[in-house]
């Protein structure tokens, strides 16, 4: 079948509809993804030249009391046309939205011509844009169980969040020797999403004067903006660090990990989860309706891993937090296990035996 997938605008949209690309593919089906315009979707999609994709120019939806809303319907409107004479070509089958408004206008033309439309929903509360757009679908795929009481008039399935098909646990020793990391050190990783956080590299760029004892090294994805700053400091306090904007292979940065500082979008825990890694959560404040935190209460729940609110957070706090938890092998261990229970198993082939099954 010829599916289409409309997953930009942040790499929690954009990573789990690569996962699911990839697995339509392996079963012989074309692909077609929408994205957003953002530089992050299309530097992500050079990872991956044998994906076809298409940009769309829908922006969020703003407050109805903004002016921006004119903007807004101007751009959907464009983006609902787009996606209209794209499939009048590419013939879609069945249309899938991995959430956000670069999802809302492919279900919708998807709709209009009479198709198989579907969503999926990572976090433990879905969206504006996965709200509105659950009354055209014929099925709510779910990250997270939880979710499932947001759409009480939606035939809901929970299929977990997919991750790519490259992201699996490789032997610790050969992961730290490619990244060149020392093999005698606890290893900690800090990041923050597809695009870093600063909230997390201020605090971790105060909390280095406090570990030049630590024997520890440090993983840390900062985003673009404060690459130089957190190199510089760890360079300074003489910690040994790996430092990058983003890194392309996760799945060496995951493997060579005893433990992790992250935010907590869906996406992000999907892939712990999968390499078993503790965590330290810190939920971005600002998220919609605060889902971060939901998510990570799940998490913390389970016992795999420890929240910190952001507003709290210092860099005594937060340094003696992980200092203690990279010093006890047997509470890493216990989290571990934990997060090895909440793996998204299989998810990719959920979804798509879903969209194979309803095409049927």
């Amino acid at each position: 079948m010829n599916a289409v997938i409309a997953c930009g605008g942040t790499g929690g949209h954009l990573f789990p509809g690569i996962a699911v690309a990839e697995t339509l593919r392996g079963r012989g089906h074309e692909v077609m993804l929408f994205i957003s315009e953002k530089e992050v979707d299309t530097l992500a999609l050079k990872e991956h030249p044998e994906l076809r994709y298409e940009k769309l120019p829908t922006v969020g939806l703003p407050s109805g009391f903004s002016p921006a809303i004119f903007g807004f319907v101007r751009r959907f409107a464009d983006s609902l046309s787009r996606c209209r004479t794209i499939y009048s070509q590419f013939k879609p089958n069945v249309v899938l939205g991995m959430g956000g408004f670069t999802s809302t206008a492919p279900v919708m033309a998807g709709r209009m011509r009479g198709l198989p439309t579907f969503i999926h929903e990572s976090n433990a509360i879905p969206g504006k844009a996965n709200r509105f757009t659950a009354r055209m679908v014929r099925a709510v795929l779910l990250g997270f169980k939880e979710c499932a009481q947001f759409f009480p008039k939606a035939r809901t399935e929970v299929t977990g969040t997919p991750i790519r098909t490259e992201l699996r646990p490789l032997d610790r020793h050969l992961a730290r020797q490619k990244l060149g990391l020392r093999d005698d050190l606890k290893t900690l990783l800090v990041m923050g999403g597809s695009q870093g956080a600063s909230g997390i590299n201020q605090v971790m760029v105060k909390a280095a004067a406090l570990l030049r004892d630590a024997q520890i090294q440090i993983i840390h994805l900062t985003g673009a903006r404060d690459e130089k700053l957190v190199a510089d400091n760890y360079a300074r306090e003489q910690i040994p660090a790996l430092v990058a904007p983003f890194h392309h292979h996760m799945e060496l940065l995951y493997s060579a990990s005893d433990l992790a500082i992250a935010r907590s979008g869906a996406a992000s825990l999907a892939e712990l989860a999968t390499f078993f890694l503790p965590s330290i959560l810190i939920p971005y404040p600002y998220a919609a309706e605060d889902h971060q935190t939901r998510n990570a209460e799940i998490f913390a729940r389970s016992g795999a891993a420890v929240v910190m609110k952001e507003a709290e957070v210092t860099p005594e706090s937060l340094a003696h937090k992980f200092r203690d938890l990279l010093g006890d092998e047997m509470q890493l261990r216990l989290m571990s296990d934990a997060a090895k229970r909440l793996a998204p198993n299989d998810a990719a082939k959920r979804v798509v035996d879903t969209m194979e099954k309803y095409v049927q």
